[in-house]
């Protein structure tokens, strides 16, 4: 049987966790309103959202749960930051190498890389049952962005295909770290050390990339870039954490996937960007993956705080918060 609320929490999670995925899919709507060096964008998408989380915590007295946190969790979330800032540089450098379509299903096969490593790191049983979604939704996302032209040609083009590479290995690493991490601190202590530690770490080539006049151009920029912090990393990373809480890593993983699916959708509605059949019946397969998964958690037997990979914190509860 499951545990108390085990199965309700669980689909809650997997809501949660797709919900956030939907939130990220409106990413390239908030970066083509705003101009600027792509590492500008990213570290006002995590200043951004450090300046809204430091509020909150300051008008609930959360900052406690960050001086409450042992001085090895705390070197954990910030080891966190800093393998949150490679994972964007890394990303963001392939897509200046190679082209956009290789970079991202390289990219996306971070899910892949979390359910082959998750027995060894959050000791989940690996499940053989999520294989078959996975192919699905990956299938999905290679259906997509296949019309758009997949390869490698030359030197720059295949380092940047490595680099989209590792990208997904270290998203790999973030999100099980997340899990493990979660376990005694709240969503919202893990996000303001990890924004922070990205943001001082982003600092310098900033202030050099503003010398050499890289920076936004109009305040419709920096709207864009509040946006991208407050909604896109602050608001959709609470939800994220609070569903991972809920749910196996392989599962949230899978569940991820909703991002790029719905970014063709976003793109479509708000850039003008056509809807091919293609992307229809590849965002179709994701969606499929996707409900396959939410099949396979409302059968599981039995659900615990620690299988959970979160310490049962309720998205509601006291000092919680739903990486963004």
């Amino acid at each position: 049987m499951a545990a108390p609320g085990g199965r309700r929490a669980q689909l809650i999670g997997l809501l949660l966790v797709g919900a956030a995925g939907l939130v990220w899919g409106s990413i390239p709507v908030a970066l083509h309103a705003a101009d600027g060096a792509s590492v500008i964008k990213v570290f006002y998408r995590v200043f951004f959202a450090g300046v809204v989380l430091s509020l909150w915590m300051s008008a609930s007295g959360g900052w406690r749960e960050v001086r409450d946190l042992p001085r090895t969790k705390l070197r954990q979330l910030v080891a966190q930051g800093v393998i949150l800032t490679v994972n964007w540089v890394l990303f963001l450098t392939a897509l200046d190498l190679t082209n956009v379509a290789t970079a991202e299903l390289l990219g996306y096969m971070g899910p892949v890389f979390v359910a082959a490593l998750a027995p060894f790191v959050t000791k989940e049983r690996f499940d053989a049952r999520i294989l078959a979604p996975m192919a699905l939704a990956l299938g999905g996302i290679g259906v997509i962005l296949a019309p758009q032209g997949l390869g490698v040609s030359g030197g720059p083009q295949m380092l940047g295909a490595i680099l989209a590479f590792c990208s997904a290995l270290t998203y790999s690493v973030l999100l099980l770290r997340s899990k493990r991490i979660l376990v005694g601190v709240t969503g919202r202590a893990l996000m303001i050390v990890e924004y922070g530690t990205a943001s001082v770490l982003l600092l310098p080539f900033v202030a050099w990339m503003y010398a050499q006049g890289q920076g936004p151009t109009s305040l419709g920029s920096y709207g864009a870039l509040a946006t991208l912090g407050v909604v896109h990393t602050a608001f959709a990373g609470m939800l994220f954490l609070a569903g991972l809480r809920r749910v196996r890593t392989d599962h949230a993983a899978i569940l991820t996937y909703t991002e790029p699916a719905s970014a063709v959708v976003f793109a479509a509605i708000f850039l003008g960007q056509a809807l091919t059949p293609w992307t229809v019946v590849g965002g179709l397969m994701v969606v499929a993956g996707g409900a396959i998964v939410a099949l396979l958690e409302s059968r599981t037997v039995r659900i615990t705080p620690e299988s959970a990979g979160g310490s049962g914190e309720a998205l509601d509860g006291p000092g919680t918060a739903g990486p963004g």
